[in-house]
Formats: structure tokens, sequence, C-alpha cells
């Protein structure tokens, strides 16, 4: 088969392009004959610009002899671009497969999209053949939206290191992704400070370039230096060497898909402490833990739920985890073995050819 894939330059920091590099290392690329062409990199707006119409050009070049278009797509501007791709494919008569992964993609839809924008998204949407989305509860929103035959679940998917983590005696937690309040970064903050008085050595990472706007949120983090460390954007060879310093794992977002930072440290084996939303509570299959939780000792879930924007909530998570050792490493070792079954990137990628192989059938390929 051939197929053209479309989405964030590989080059980008962030998810798609994460999970876009782990389908190549997973072998995508040596199952069907695939171009890959990216549509955004990081930068001003005059290079986002240009690279949205270098893509452009690269992708009517290859659409002729093409079997499917692979679209990846977010919410805001990235939906808005895809769209362009994607009515040019149906114009041509492509078959187009739509694999969303936007966490706010329903604050997008239906707050800052006016009625007609909306019904212009839903008839983009509607080019698709067939849907993939990240959890259940994203297929019931995208259920309102296109034919519910059209939608399917596909999980994101990561590489899985051979051995996970032996030893759980530090007293750190590691945040992967970009710094902003969305991501629940000033709670972080609020939580870790109570997290410190309560245990002393306490460290906390904070992996990720700052957003634009957030420079208050910085200066507070730079404030907490003492056992606040920004090494900024981490590369993959950094990640491993910080899975192998961390026993927990913390992401309090506002709003997800799912979050490959978060497959990832469940993979090395670190215990997640993460907010219940979009996909997560999916992934880890635990109980949602509210303001009262005492972590109990026989907690047999894959990481702790937490509601989001409650940073006395978070606080009292990293409490209880940070003076629990035996705790930690059980819930870790969990969260290896919950991957390891259902989230490793060579079944992701199976998956993903079936599903090419399922439209092309389709179209009599």
């Amino acid at each position: 088969m051939k197929v053209v894939m479309i989405g964030a330059d590989r080059s980008v920091k962030g998810g798609v392009s994460a999970m876009v590099n782990n389908l190549y290392e997973a072998g995508l690329d040596r199952r069907v004959e695939l171009t890959y062409i990216g549509t955004m990199v990081d930068g001003s707006r005059a290079r986002k610009a240009l690279q949205a119409a270098l893509a452009l050009w690269r992708f009517l070049w290859a659409l002729p002899g093409t079997d499917l278009i692979h679209v990846n797509m977010a919410a805001d501007a990235s939906c808005f671009r895809k769209l362009i791709f994607m009515r040019v494919a149906a114009f041509f008569g492509k078959k187009i497969l739509l694999q969303e992964h936007g966490g706010d993609f329903s604050g997008f839809y239906y707050e800052r999209c006016g009625d007609k924008t909306r019904e212009r998204v839903k008839r983009g949407l509607n080019l698709a053949d067939l849907c993939l989305v990240l959890s259940e509860e994203w297929k019931d929103f995208f259920s309102d939206i296109l034919p519910p035959e059209k939608i399917f679940v596909l999980h994101n998917g990561v590489p899985v290191p051979q051995e996970g983590k032996a030893d759980y005696s530090d007293h750190r937690a590691l945040f992967l992704g970009r710094l902003c309040r969305e991501k629940g970064v000033e709670e972080l903050l609020e939580a870790a400070a109570k997290a410190r008085r309560e245990v002393p050595d306490f460290q906390l990472i904070l992996g990720g370039t700052w957003e634009r706007g957030n420079e208050e949120l910085k200066r507070r983090a730079e404030s907490l230096a003492d056992f606040v460390t920004c090494p900024g954007w981490v590369s993959p060879k950094e990640r491993e060497e910080l899975f192998a310093r961390c026993s927990l794992f913390v992401l309090p977002t506002w709003f997800e898909g799912q979050p490959v930072s978060l497959l990832e440290a469940m993979a090395a084996g670190l215990c997640p402490a993460v907010s219940a939303v979009g996909g997560i509570p999916q992934v880890l299959e635990g109980d949602r833990r509210g303001k009262d939780s005492s972590l109990p000792r026989g907690f047999d879930g894959c990481g702790v739920l937490l509601p989001p924007k409650d940073p006395e909530a978070l606080a009292q998570a990293l409490i209880g985890l940070l003076k629990d050792e035996e705790l930690r490493r059980g819930i870790g070792s969990r969260a290896r073995q919950r991957i390891l079954d259902e989230y490793d990137i060579k079944n992701t990628a199976e998956r993903l050819v079936e599903f090419y192989g399922s439209i092309c059938k389709k179209e009599g390929r």
C-alpha cells in the first residue's frame, strides 16, 4: 500500500511527532510504502506559513498513485490546516484516514468555533472514510460529528524498554510536556511546595519548554530553584536518564488526549500521579481519587488518578507516594506491565496497517 501521512514535522517537540517517530521505529515504513509530510514546524509564524505552503506542494506532488491519506489532526490551527489537505485529497478521489489527537477538541469545537465555522469543520471531518480516536470517551464525543460506524479507537503506543526500574528509593517527581497553565504547572508548583515541607529532600523536574504568556509562572518556578529544576526540552536519551533517576511521573493537565509522555514513563516503570481527563483513565484503569484519598497500601491500579485544577489533592497524592517506597514500586511495576500488555508500539503499528488494509479493500485495491 502507498500511504501519504501528514502531521506535525517529525522534528517538532510534541506528542504527534513523538507518536510518528515511534511508528517509524516500529517499522511502519517497512510494512507500507510510507511518505511523511510535515505540515507544521516550531518557530515564527512566517516559518510555519512557509512550511505549510511547501507541505501542500509536496502533498500535491505525492498524490498520484497514492492509495490513501493518513491525516494526523489536533484542534484549532491544526484542524483548519489539515482540512485544506483533506479537501484536496477528496477532490482527487483519495481515501482518507483521520486520526484525531487533540486533547481539547471539544473546547475548540463547541466554544472557540462559531456556528458557521463549526458546520464547516463538521463537513470537513466527514470527508474522512475512517476516523481513529484515542479512547472510548473520544469515540462518544465524535459520534455527534461523524457516523459512529466510521469511528474506531486506536491507542498511542511507545517502545517498551527490555528492563524496568529496580530502584524506587529516590524522592524525585518528573513532569514532561509544554510548560503552561493548561498542563497544570501552576497547581503542580503549589503542590510541590507543600510536598517539600513534608519530604525535605523532594525534587521536582519540569522537562519541557515554556509557552508564551506564562512568564509569571516561569518566574515562580525559578523562585523555587532549590527543589525545582527546569532543564528545557529533553531528548529521548535525556528522557531515559530522567526515567532512571525518578520514581514518580506527574501530569496534572486540564485536558488531554492520550499523552505519549505518560505512556513512556509507565513503560519505564515510573509511578504515575495524573489528572483523570481525556483518555488517561482508560490507560491507568485505576479508581478516580478525590481530595480525601489516603492512598492505601493495597491500591492495585496502575497509577493515581486525580481531579484537574486541584492542588490540594495533588499535594496529598505526592506526599502519600513519596513517603511509601513500596507503594511506588508496586504501582510502577503494574504500570509497566499495563504498557507491555496494551500499548506496545509494535501492536499499534500492526493495527494501523489493518485499518489501512480495510480502507483499501473497500476501494477494491
